[in-house]
């Protein structure tokens, strides 16, 4: 008998090669936005800006499992992914910032973590005065995440974290996903 944590493992690498394809990508991201447009909430809400830009306050959500050096890293021993949130200061160095995460190539980003994460373009941008500000914390999440951590996710993370946009009064959020 194999080992079974390699052959999950090779398995995701199959599969992650599988949804690199351009068209079985853009069939699934259909297939997703079909099952988004029918779900029972009904479609993706949007909401436009009730303010200028300039005015905004703007918390970055990444997908790329973005993590602070001191905080565990996400768990890439489940296969089905891990749908824990990490807070990121506002404030944060870029050198106090790293990447776990095994189901994407992240090498470009470990170069330039603006890549999945561009925190120091959106520090420019409020410089500059084209977004107002920066929120006090941002969040990475780990991409991949199905089965029953899914259901966690829709139910328990993800309105954990928009309950806390609210409280720091953030405007939008700019999602990187990876």
């Amino acid at each position: 008998m194999g080992n079974p944590k390699r052959s999950a493992t090779l398995t995701q690498r199959m599969k992650n090669r599988f949804y690199a394809i351009p068209a079985v990508a853009e069939w699934w991201a259909r297939r997703f936005a079909r099952r988004a447009n029918s779900s029972p909430d009904g479609p993706i809400p949007f909401a436009r800006l009730s303010k200028p830009l300039a005015e905004c306050t703007v918390s970055l959500i990444t997908t790329g499992g973005v993590h602070l050096t001191s905080q565990p890293g996400f768990d890439m021993a489940d296969p089905d992914g891990d749908a824990s949130l990490r807070e990121i200061p506002g404030d944060v160095a870029l050198a106090e910032l790293t990447i776990t995460h095994d189901y994407y190539n992240h090498s470009s980003a470990d170069k330039d973590l603006n890549v999945v994460f561009p925190l120091a373009h959106f520090r420019q941008l409020t410089q500059q005065g084209s977004v107002g500000r920066m929120a006090r914390r941002h969040f990475g999440l780990m991409g991949h995440i199905e089965g029953v951590h899914l259901r966690h996710l829709q139910e328990k993370t993800a309105p954990e974290i928009a309950a806390k946009l609210r409280a720091d009064g953030v405007d939008f959020a700019f999602l990187t996903p990876a």
